[in-house]
């Protein structure tokens, strides 16, 4: 059976995107795209809404194929390349793309069951929609979030419309020079 993780960046208060769903205050450096990577390198199936989704297509693709292209570009690049997709959309349609799912109804059943599949993990990067819909289905098993040293105030709330309790265990936490620190809960059974 997969385990559903999701990777998060949220700010000290909660939040995973300003009010306009701005995310210029994450902070990334080389040491966390190096302790994220062996995480990814567990999941053989991503996991997108259709905007994080769209912002990955238009980059990742060919991102390790660039002359400047960093040792994350070119890893991240390669696993984005090859792993299946699974996007949650009401408007995209799935005739013509290749290694992608497209689910645009019955999104808590359809995970449950893409759970039920043999494999490795499925990681879902970002999609706070999803992320929200999939929290009070009680499907997400591990949570990594990255807590950025700053508070908005203001913006799209990591919990918004989560209205039963869900235990967790800390597994792991890193700090990295930058002040983020990555949390790693897994779901109390």
């Amino acid at each position: 059976m997969k385990k559903l993780v999701l990777f998060m960046h949220t700010t000290l208060d909660g939040f995973v995107a300003g009010p306009k769903g701005e995310m210029d205050w994450i902070k990334i450096d080389d040491e966390m795209f190096d302790y994220a990577g062996k995480r990814t390198n567990e999941a053989d199936t991503a996991l997108y809404g259709r905007i994080t989704y769209q912002m990955m297509e238009s980059y990742w693709p060919a991102a390790g194929e660039q002359s400047n292209a960093t040792k994350h570009d070119i890893e991240h690049s390669q696993w984005y390349n090859k792993v299946e997709k699974v996007i949650v959309s009401k408007t995209m349609i799935d005739a013509e793309l290749n290694n992608i799912t497209v689910i645009s109804n019955d999104i808590e059943d359809k995970i449950a069951q893409l759970k039920k599949n043999d494999g490795k993990d499925i990681l879902m990067f970002g999609s706070p929609s999803v992320a929200h819909a999939l929290m009070r289905g009680n499907l997400i098993d591990d949570y990594w979030l990255f807590v950025n040293p700053i508070i908005l105030g203001e913006g799209i709330s990591l919990f918004k419309g989560v209205k039963e309790k869900i235990q967790l265990k800390l597994e792991s936490s890193m700090v990295f020079p930058s002040g983020v620190v990555c949390l790693h809960y897994q779901k109390n059974e």
